[in-house]
Parts: C-alpha cells; structure tokens; sequence
C-alpha cells in the first residue's frame, strides 16, 4: 500500500497513523471493509492528539485507503482499489509526465465517468455526493481539508459510474494527481468558484442528464487546468486567450 511523505508542520503525527493503519492492515488486523476505533480511543492507544489523528484520517481517505461515513464511523475502503499510483508516479519521475497530460487522461476519463453517474448512480452516490458538496463549502477557509473532499467527490462518480475497472483507473490518476496538489493548495484563494461547480455537477447527475453531466466535468477541469497553469503546449495561445477571458471568473481552483 504505497502512501507518500507529508510536508505539513504535524507530518511526523500523521505518518503516526498512515503507518499503524498500513500496519495493521497488512497484519489483517483491518480489512476491507471494517470499521477503525472510535477516534477517541484510537487516539489514545496512538498517544496522539485527536486533531492529529483526524489529520491522518483525513489523508488516508483522500488517498482512498479509509472512508468516512459521517456519523456512522470510518471504515477501511472496499472500493476500487489504488493499484497504481506508486507505479504511475515512477513512471512519472522516469519519464517526465506533465500536468497538463495528466488533466488530458483526467478529461478523457472523468467526462464519461460522469455520463455514466449520470446515468447508473443510485440513491446512495446521490446522498453521498450531496455530503461532499456540503463539506466543501464548510471548509473554504480550509483549503487542504477542502482537497480532500474535492478528491473524495470524484471517487464517489467514479464508483457511480458502475465500472470498477474505470473507476481503478481514475483512481490511479486522482491519487497521483493529490499528493502533487496538496503540497501547494494552501495557496488557493478562493474556493468558491469550485464548490459552486462542483454542486453544478452533483446537479446533473442527480437529476440524470448524462449530457450536462459531461459537460460540467469537463468545463471544471479546463477551468482547473488553466488555473493551475497546466496549458497543454499545442493549445498555449487558445489557453491564454480562454485564460483571460475568465481571470474574472477564475483565481485558484484546487482540483
């Protein structure tokens, strides 16, 4: 189960619990699908803070190692499994991929992700999506909490999709794409344009418009890309063009 190394203040406590959950999961201790102790007591037998435990929590789901039903507890995922990010990150440092060919996969897979939430997802994505949503505008004045329901959003249509091959797929990518993001979200400086887009899309699928839903995605992730300064090169004069013409619209968008 490959985890990168955290560059936060509090990184050596978060590391604490990345790795006494790897630990225990790969005893067989945790497996998939069991649910973790109640924070108190998992904070307690760690000798750590709850608010580092939540941390550590916070990252392992974004990395889609835990998932976090609120008010139920966390439990260990059972969803599609992160096969490849270590493998797509060593392929990444040996070859040199760029951001913008990452947004590329990313707008080639997750707009037909969405068609397919759009069209397949059931009453639980639904809810679960409409949480996430609720979240993201509860953390923006948070931008690394805000990342991680930003990631969580879209493993959610993924799994909506109905296919767990495409959705493995994605989730090699997000992941990637997360441990890049969360060393410079900090620098974001409004989130709101995000959140409202994202509420766009968690629209359109709800209500089944595979069209809308495609659509929505992928407007969202160009507007991301540009923001990020992530211009595909064969496109750098349309990007900038687009750039300015939505700097109004537009400052920092985190996913």
């Amino acid at each position: 189960m490959p985890l990168g190394i955290l560059d936060s203040p509090n990184s050596h406590r978060t590391m604490e619990v990345v790795n006494h959950v790897r630990s225990l999961i790969e005893k067989g201790v945790l497996q998939a699908g069991d649910r973790i102790p109640p924070e108190r007591e998992f904070a307690r037998s760690l000798k750590i803070s709850r608010a580092s435990l939540r941390t550590g929590i916070g990252y392992l789901a974004a990395m889609g190692v835990m998932k976090i039903r609120h008010g139920v507890g966390t439990f260990v995922a059972d969803g599609p499994p992160d096969f490849g990010k270590a493998s797509l990150s060593l392929m990444g440092a040996l070859h040199g991929f760029k951001t913008w060919q990452m947004f590329e996969a990313r707008i080639m897979l997750e707009c037909n992700l969405s068609a397919l939430a759009a069209e397949r997802g059931k009453d639980e994505h639904h809810a679960a999506l409409a949480e996430e949503v609720a979240e993201m505008f509860a953390a923006l004045a948070s931008p690394a909490d805000y990342l991680i329901h930003d990631v969580l959003f879209h493993r959610i249509i993924a799994q909506a999709s109905g296919n767990p091959i495409l959705a493995a797929i994605m989730e090699t990518v997000t992941s990637s794409m997360y441990d890049k993001r969360r060393k410079t979200v900090e620098r974001a400086t409004d989130l709101r344009e995000s959140a409202e887009m994202h509420r766009e899309i968690y629209r359109a699928i709800r209500t089944r418009n595979p069209l809308e839903a495609r659509k929505l995605m992928e407007e969202h992730l160009r507007l991301a890309q540009i923001a990020q300064g992530a211009e595909c090169p064969t496109d750098r004069n349309a990007a900038t063009t687009s750039s300015k013409a939505k700097s109004a619209r537009v400052k920092t968008t985190t996913h």
